[in-house]
């Protein structure tokens, strides 16, 4: 009697201590397939996003796991028969108890086995060579300055044009006498001279007043940093244009025929554009399958890209890792038929739940982006952010620096005059006023007259 008591607590004492349960578990059984960077070999241990995915689950429902690699080196396809092969063939046969990998989540799949809650999104996308690039436009050679920039610029060319003018008449050291002489420096000719001056081409006569020099000096160093500007923005733009594709997305893709493009020959890529009912899906589907176009691996595919005019159509996550490795490749920013990554585990079996819930947890608590950047780490350096148009706040210390020069430039054309209204207001017995007024009426006003005058006296001499 003692002894079936005995045998009775010992029972109750295995079934309610968790530690002995644990002790007396087996270790899980874990089939992977090699693929980078996913599970990869390092010396006898394996190692990848996977391993690191496996080893955070085990800490969590706390137990111990033996892996191994699937014998067949497949995924896991159904035939005709309706036998699987690959790692789902493997949990399916009990040969494994769990299969961590890359697995897409599909419908015929979760019937086999059960599937765990995704630990990676994903989709389909477009692989390319940077330098597939878009066309030249008619105006690109405009794209360094904002239209904003334009418009200041060109404003600031005129309002230095007038100021050239008004300072050329205000001042006695460029038109000293406003009867007898003609103005060189009308409307037109300061247009010509600042566009001149702009362009770093000589376009005489100079100014010979101070003022007109000032000015003159001024629009010089202006213009000087407007072209470094100017050449700099447009010589990096147009280095950052391979940045810009031709092909932005699946709609291009199918409507160009400059670019040969293709997918893993027997993929789920393959069958997802073969079973779609969008003509622009079916479209590419029909190019592919005329052209022959499919690659037997990853690798060549993304060899293909690399070496150009081919364009890759493969799963987004494995594309950025092609991105990351080889510096010349980018993504296409569109993806279509998203879809996860899950555990595979024994249809029914219970941990698939436990699994489900500690996967969530560790995307809570960003693990699983912690994993993704430890292994899609890139090599490139960073691209330079293709150069944005100049916007006039770049420029506004120029712009201060020209509009303090045309000020200074007119002030002083107004001193000359003054002084010279002051000596001739003593000569001629009146007041500084009175002939500084004069004088500006001459300059101004009487301007066309005097010329007109001028120029009859001139044509009756010649008579």
């Amino acid at each position: 009697m003692r002894v079936l008591e005995g045998v009775v607590v010992c029972t109750v004492v295995l079934l309610l201590s968790p530690g002995s349960c644990a002790a007396v578990r087996p270790d899980l059984t874990i089939t992977t397939i090699k693929q980078d960077p996913y599970t990869m070999s390092k010396s006898s241990q394996l190692e990848g996003y996977c391993m690191d995915l496996l080893s955070e689950l085990a800490k969590k429902l706390s137990f111990k796991y033996n892996v191994h690699l699937v014998k067949d080196g497949s995924y896991g396809r159904q035939d005709e028969s309706g036998a699987w092969n690959g790692m789902i063939g493997e949990v399916v046969r009990g040969e494994a108890d769990l299969a961590i990998a890359p697995l897409t989540l599909t419908a015929a799949r979760e019937k086999a086995v059960g599937m765990t809650k995704p630990f990676m999104q994903t989709g389909i996308s477009i692989l390319l060579r940077k330098d597939i690039s878009e066309e030249a436009g008619f105006f690109d050679f405009l794209t360094p300055f904002s239209v904003d920039t334009w418009v200041g610029i060109l404003s600031a060319y005129l309002g230095t044009a007038v100021c050239f003018c008004i300072v050329a008449r205000l001042s006695p050291c460029e038109w000293s006498q406003p009867q007898t002489e003609k103005n060189s420096f009308t409307l037109s000719h300061s247009l010509w001279y600042t566009a001149g001056a702009l362009t770093l081409q000589g376009a005489g006569p100079h100014p010979k007043a101070l003022s007109g020099r000032i000015i003159c000096c001024t629009w010089w160093l202006f213009g000087l940093v407007l072209l470094a500007c100017y050449f700099s923005n447009l010589s990096t733009s147009q280095g950052s244009d391979s940045n810009s594709l031709m092909v932005k997305g699946f709609e291009d893709l199918a409507n160009q025929q400059g670019i040969e493009y293709g997918t893993l020959s027997g993929s789920s890529t393959l069958a997802y554009f073969k079973n779609s009912n969008n003509p622009t899906y079916r479209k590419i589907y029909e190019h592919m399958e005329r052209t022959k176009s499919f690659v037997p691996s990853m690798d060549e595919g993304v060899r293909r890209a690399k070496e150009g005019n081919f364009a890759f159509i493969g799963e987004s996550v494995s594309l950025d890792l092609a991105v990351a490795r080889h510096c010349e490749l980018i993504r296409v920013h569109e993806v279509i038929g998203m879809r996860g990554y899950s555990i595979a585990g024994t249809l029914g079996s219970p941990m698939l739940k436990n699994l489900s819930v500690a996967i969530l947890q560790l995307s809570e608590a960003g693990e699983l982006s912690y994993l993704r950047s430890k292994w899609w780490a890139s090599s490139c350096m960073a691209d330079p952010a293709k150069a944005s148009s100049l916007q006039p706040h770049s420029l506004k210390g120029m712009f201060l620096v020209l509009a303090l020069g045309l000020g200074l430039g007119v002030l002083l054309a107004v001193l000359e005059l003054t002084a010279k209204s002051r000596s001739g207001a003593g000569e001629q017995r009146k007041s500084c006023c009175t002939v500084l007024s004069e004088e500006l009426s001459q300059r101004f006003r009487g301007t066309t007259t005097n010329e007109k005058r001028s120029e009859e006296t001139t044509d009756k001499e010649k008579a």
